[in-house]
């Protein structure tokens, strides 16, 4: 249970940067939403979806991969490790850049960016900076350095939204007022550019402040371990690339299988929108990633039983959790939905779709473990290429005739199909023995209670709404407390008095 203390506490710190930077950068889209037309909104929708598929090609399983070796039987030195990842990091990212340089015009007609190639170059600069980055941050996780870690995501999600501020909503009013002030650098009409911008300054300054992860060792690169890494950690890339496909190819393909051409951008606007009101689910995960990959791999070392109740607890605990925050944003909907416009709130009905399928991810992440530590990444390659297919397939179906709703549906089948196989060949691979009756409990649970608060809503009144489903949300609460029999001081006096 020590372990498993553990893994909360880390979960908790890695969660107080994860948590407060998303909630930050979330309060952002209200701005955006406010500031730039749903096709615009769009515009940065597919970028970032780009972006983050960039993201997991160039990091290409590294993080994982040096988590591995460091603790691997035939390596003692985890330095020459890290040092190995970052040259191989450092070069593939220059490459990158490079080579997006030479193709800036065809890539910026490829993502509706045409004329503003500029975009596309600044956050070719990003993604590279925060690809190499990916490598001292997952050192920070190794060296249980979780504060700096989270106070390095911290200062760079703050720079990232005060540069924003400053770019969207401050310089538009100085040009109104008194444009001499900025016209040496700001242009109105450079629009969603800022957005990026401050993406770049922010990746920019990240790098400078982690100079102290870069320096203090002999930087060595071992062909034989970097060869090894390679083998073990290309699966993950197609197991992340296939992952942040699955989340996002919706932004791809939209333009192309939505019957209204017209129309196509701000339909991923408004879906784009509203899956970032479940934006909490997918940081609880985040958070929870942080901290459960050094945590499986120093388990590993582990012999016996108490290893496998410690995934058994880590599992249970993440549901728990996880459910709990779904009620929570459901129940809060009426408060949360006000953080994108008003012309959004039609793609509410998204939002329960997208967050059960976020949370089936979750799920299959802690799965995962299985083929990580007996290094059959490979696995995971296969179901997140199921998955993939599942998602493309149920877009060209769905897409036609649903719109965005198709897209949520196609989700939440894709990441419902890799749990439930990953869970499968993982029993029959290396059975964990968890207790999934007592997993299914509070699912059902869960779901019972949100769909009880559906049918005793009254229309027209929020406020009443919420304070009906408070005491639903508490006795979800008091039920895994009770289940599991977790002591909370004054609670067993306090029932009893009553």
């Amino acid at each position: 249970m020590g372990s498993v203390k553990s893994l909360a506490k880390d979960t908790a710190i890695y969660g107080l940067s994860s948590i407060i930077g998303r909630f930050l950068n979330w309060c952002l889209v209200p701005m955006y939403t406010h500031a730039f037309l749903q096709a615009e909104y769009g515009v940065v929708t597919i970028v970032y979806t780009v972006v983050a598929i960039a993201l997991i090609v160039l990091t290409y399983g590294m993080e994982t991969g040096f988590f591995r070796f460091s603790v691997h039987e035939r390596y003692d030195d985890p330095m020459e490790v890290y040092s190995t990842s970052l040259i191989s990091l450092g070069i593939s990212s220059s490459l990158f850049i490079v080579a997006v340089m030479l193709c800036l015009g065809p890539i910026a007609d490829v993502m509706e960016c045409a004329g503003h190639e500029s975009y596309i170059a600044m956050m070719a600069v990003a993604v590279a900076i925060d690809a190499f980055t990916a490598l001292p941050f997952s050192y920070l996780r190794f060296r249980k350095k979780a504060m700096r870690f989270a106070m390095l995501k911290l200062i760079n999600i703050a720079c990232n939204i005060g540069l924003n501020i400053f770019f969207i909503l401050i310089c538009p009013w100085l040009w109104e007022n008194t444009p001499g002030w900025i016209a040496w650098f700001y242009d109105p009409d450079f629009g969603i550019g800022y957005i990026f911008l401050a993406n770049l300054i922010s990746s920019a300054v990240n790098l400078l402040l982690l100079l102290p992860e870069l320096r203090g060792f002999r930087y060595r690169f071992n062909s034989a371990l970097w060869k090894e890494m390679i083998v073990y950690s290309w699966p993950l890339l197609v197991l992340g690339l296939a992952g942040v496909m699955n989340q996002s190819i919706y932004s791809i393909l939209f333009p192309f299988i939505y019957p209204d051409k017209a129309e196509a951008t701000a339909q991923v606007g408004i879906y784009g929108a509203n899956y970032k009101i479940a934006i909490v689910m997918v940081m609880f995960i985040q958070a929870f990633r942080f901290a459960y990959e050094p945590f499986i791999f120093a388990r590993s070392r582990d012999k016996g039983e108490d290893r496998l109740q410690s995934y058994r607890d880590a599992m249970k605990y993440f549901v728990i959790f996880a459910m709990a925050i779904f009620l929570g944003v459901m129940f809060y909907l009426d408060i949360l939905r006000y953080f994108i416009s008003p012309n959004y709130f039609s793609g509410l009905r998204v939002v329960p779709i997208v967050m059960l399928a976020e949370f089936f991810f979750g799920i299959f992440f802690n799965l995962s473990l299985w083929y990580k530590l007996t290094d059959k990444t490979i696995w995971g390659t296969w179901f997140s290429l199921l998955g993939l297919a599942v998602t493309i397939a149920l877009n060209v179906i769905l897409v036609p005739r649903m719109g965005y709703m198709g897209c949520a549906w196609a989700a939440f089948a894709c990441y419902g199909t890799m749990m439930v196989v990953s869970y499968i060949v993982g029993r029959a691979k290396y059975p964990i023995g968890y207790n999934v009756p007592r997993l299914m409990l509070y699912f059902t649970l869960a779901l019972g209670l949100y769909g009880l608060s559906v049918l005793i809503t009254i229309p027209g009144h929020p406020w009443l709404n919420m304070a009906i489903r408070t005491p639903l949300l508490l006795l979800y609460f008091f039920a895994a407390v009770k289940i599991e029999k977790i002591p909370i001081p004054g609670l067993g006096k306090l029932l009893g008095r009553a």
